[in-house]
């Protein structure tokens, strides 16, 4: 994959993969430990996120686009 060109990887979809055991290993966490990694992530969004994004954001929630 490393040889292949920028319009390969443009064209191809970004596919994510959890084996069953992965799925059911998740599955069996505490709901508070989801929650903890699912604000990291939410956190994480919000710093990555252009000041744009952000704008167009605000504008969906509040249902002025």
């Amino acid at each position: 994959m490393a040889d292949e060109g920028p319009e390969k990887a443009d064209t191809e979809p970004l596919l994510y993969y959890k084996t069953r055991e992965e799925i059911l290993e998740y599955r069996a966490k505490p709901v508070e430990v989801k929650l903890q990694w699912l604000q990291a992530q939410m956190e994480f969004f919000h710093y990555a996120m252009s000041d744009k994004a952000k704008r167009i954001r605000d504008r969906l929630k509040n249902g002025t686009i």
